[in-house]
């Protein structure tokens, strides 16, 4: 029988618990810190399920994390209030100082790309505060101002598929002078757009064409909570927390609670678990079969390192074993048998956080490419010569299905639009719910339970939220919260719900993301603050005195020194180095931060980081500095590939420093002319002689200098790790070099 290639989409919708907990008298009941499950709620949920709908053959997953459901329904019964919205809905004359620093410190927190750019009030406002300084702001702007940013901050996140709806359409029209009703009326419509939620998943449930999943409770790392001593599994060495976490009993309540709420709000039981960040291992699989799912996803690192086998990939970034992912799986429990599904890690990051940068037409037009190119392989590997597949296989494509699209323009839906419209006419390819599948085809091949890989869908291991000493320290707040309740067997949840709700929030995974290295936000203290009230909630509960380690931040959160890529990039090459495009990259300090050789280094910060086409890089100068004068004309970047056989050549520079790095043997050399600013591309070729090739790379230089190089331009495969080094030279001799005494590690996607 022909099949077609079955696609499942799983997109995971999910915020943690912003709500206080704290008996505090200064806080309001229902008292939110951080207003992204409302602006998230106005602008993504609803909108991507309305926008499938048009669409009725293409099926598609989506996973609501109940610690999401319920603070939506907080906002909706209006007894949630954020600092954000509580601002918004006052009069402007009373507005406090600190208020209205706030506002102009926050009331621009988004992509300004794509929420701010577009709307010319908005943006008059955001580039005041960018040119100006946020002083001059509070000093000379009056009321009028302040009610203006007020609405627009909450009209912005108004999805643009809502656009059409006669008051949006007339706040958009208006563009200025917003009133305080106007403010109250945003208000009114989002809660409005909020309600739907539910009700539109379950109706597109009920009709068949969605599939509604769950996770555990509050979102925690389940089989951190059954053993911290799982993140050794794929770190053998790391550094764990000093008290070891060892709560199983806790897994089977996130369950059961998220089972409950499932069945009150859909009417059906669920069938499918996303694991809270695609996190498993052996431990928790019984659990899971026990309260009744039926099957989870996970990662295809997970996968790899479960059946020992690395998926290479080829120049175009596709799976060159594809009937290994390509497939469900079975795992056998003591507790019933359980499918597994493991998602296409580089589909899936293209969605999240490369697309955004491309055309929309050309970004659907790749990923229905790379489908395409799936299924050829696919029949390539059959025994028969069929131009058809002969076997059902299924790629899982899941991420975030609400973070990425603020990148994209019009929220993502062009291509979406794109996307769907490709694939209703499709004959090849049909999107499918997970369950669908497996109802038509269950898993022929089996996963020993004890051979799952304990890992995420974060490199297939738990480093994001174990391991590093600010991480561990969290840990060890947990466990002794956790001991002290544990010492409380009259508080049972029965009992004393209110102190079970704090263990729940405290354990789940955000917090732990957010300390230490790896993540970082502008929100990190917050985060940092929430974490530690959920923590103090529990004792308070419990009648407990606050331990003073639990009233302290787990970590200092001021910003600078060194620091890895913490997220891909897209930056537009203009050398204005926007602060928005390139707070997830890596960052190297080379001026005063670094000695006092540095001190009057021309040359202030590199940053560097990369997506699925291009290799990034910035340099931050002193103030005032000119190329020639204050520093060499010439920036040279020459790329070393340690574990890569290929003609090499020395660095061609007149006296060069007999010294490593500099007497590597390197492979490719960009060179720029910054008085001129033109480009030379070389590329070593046999006797260590220097070729000149073609490049696509784009430079940028005003009050910085910005590039964007295309991988393409290196003729490297996926996976690859190379190294970098930045010459400064005149005239093609050498004058200096960095980062100091080192190369800059990069690792392609």
């Amino acid at each position: 029988m022909p099949h077609p290639l079955y696609v499942a989409f799983i997109w995971h919708q999910h915020q943690p618990l912003y709500k206080s907990r704290v008996d505090r008298p200064t806080l309001l009941a229902g008292q939110y810190r951080l207003p992204w499950v409302r602006l998230h709620g106005t602008k993504d949920y609803l909108d991507l399920v309305l926008l499938l709908e048009e669409y009725p053959k293409l099926h598609q997953t989506v996973n609501l994390v109940p610690s999401l459901l319920l603070q939506i329904e907080d906002y909706v019964a209006g007894t949630a209030f954020d600092p954000y919205l509580t601002a918004a809905l006052l009069p402007t004359e009373q507005l406090k100082p600190e208020q209205k620093a706030f506002v102009v410190e926050h009331f621009f927190d988004g992509n300004h790309h794509t929420l701010i750019d577009p709307h010319p009030r908005y943006a008059e406002l955001y580039y005041q505060r960018q040119d100006k300084g946020r002083d001059w702001c509070l000093e000379n702007w009056n009321l009028q101002d302040f009610s203006d940013l007020l609405a627009w901050h909450n009209l912005a996140w108004i999805d643009p598929l809502f656009w059409g709806d006669p008051e949006i359409a007339q706040w958009l029209e208006q563009g200025k002078g917003f009133t305080l009703g106007d403010r109250q009326r945003i208000y009114s419509k989002q809660r409005e757009i909020l309600s739907r939620i539910v009700p539109q998943h379950r109706k597109m449930q009920d009709a068949g064409q969605l599939e509604v999943i769950t996770s555990p409770y509050t979102h925690p790392i389940l089989p951190l909570l059954a053993d911290t001593d799982a993140g050794r599994v794929a770190v053998p060495n790391m550094m764990l927390p000093t008290q070891r976490f060892q709560w199983a009993d806790d897994m089977p309540r996130h369950l059961k609670k998220a089972w409950t709420m499932y069945e009150e709000r859909f009417g059906r039981s669920p069938r499918g678990l996303w694991p809270s960040e695609q996190s498993v291992s052996p431990a928790v699989l019984a659990p899971i079969a026990k309260e009744g799912f039926q099957w989870i996803c996970s990662d295809e690192a997970v996968l790899g390192w479960s059946i020992k086998h690395f998926f290479h990939r080829d120049a175009s970034g596709n799976v060159s074993e594809p009937d290994l992912l390509y497939r469900p799986y079975r795992l056998e429990t003591t507790d019933g048998d359980l499918a597994i599904v493991f998602r296409d890690h580089r589909l899936s990051d293209l969605i999240g956080f490369t697309y955004s940068a491309m055309e929309p037409k050309q970004a659907a037009s790749d990923l229905v490419g790379h489908l395409e190119a799936i299924g050829r392989s696919l029949k390539t590997q059959q025994p028969s010569d069929s131009t058809a597949l002969e076997e059902p296989r299924l790629v899982t494509i899941a991420l975030d299905g609400e973070n990425c699209w603020e990148y994209y323009p019009q929220d993502g839906i062009p291509f979406l639009r794109s996307l769907y419209e490709t694939l209703s006419h499709s004959s090849d390819i049909q999107l499918v719910t997970v369950s669908e599948f497996l109802d038509q085809f269950p898993p022929t091949e089996t996963i020993p339970a004890d051979q799952l890989h304990s890992g995420s869908w974060v490199d297939g291991n738990f480093t994001t939220w174990i391991g590093d000493p600010a991480k561990n320290c969290a840990w060890d707040l947990l466990t002794e919260a956790r001991q002290v309740l544990a010492s409380h067997p009259e508080a049972t949840e029965e009992a004393n719900p209110a102190v079970w709700e704090a263990l729940y929030a405290a354990e789940g995974s955000d917090w732990f993301w957010w300390f230490g290295e790896g993540h970082s936000s502008n929100q990190d203290a917050i985060f940092d603050q929430l974490f530690r009230e959920h923590l103090a909630a529990i004792y308070q509960a419990l009648n407990e005195p606050i331990p003073a380690n639990v009233r302290r931040p787990v970590e200092s959160h001021t910003e600078g020194g060194d620091r890895a890529p913490q997220s891909f990039i897209h930056p537009f090459i203009d050398g204005r180095g926007d602060e928005q495009d390139w707070d997830k990259a890596g960052r190297i300090e080379i001026g005063g931060a670094r000695g006092t050789m540095h001190r009057s280094s021309a040359i202030q910060r590199l940053w560097y980081g990369v997506d699925h086409l291009n290799f990034y890089l910035r340099l931050d100068f002193k103030a005032g500095a000119e190329p020639g004068s204050d520093y060499p004309p010439e920036l040279n970047l020459l790329w070393f590939y340690p574990n890569e056989t290929m003609h090499n050549s020395p660095a061609p520079f007149v006296d060069l420093p007999d010294e490593a790095p500099l007497n590597y043997l390197f492979h490719h050399h960009l060179g720029i002319n910054l008085l001129t600013q033109t480009l030379w591309f070389q590329e070593a070729e046999e006797d260590c002689r220097w070729q000149s090739r073609m490049t696509r790379a784009r430079i940028g230089f005003d009050t910085c200098l910005e590039l964007a190089i295309p991988w393409a331009d290196l003729h490297i495969q996926p996976d690859w790790s190379l190294q970098l080094v930045v010459v400064l030279s005149d005239s093609g001799r050498y004058r200096s070099y960095l980062p100091e005494n080192a190369l800059l590690p990069i690792g392609v996607p």
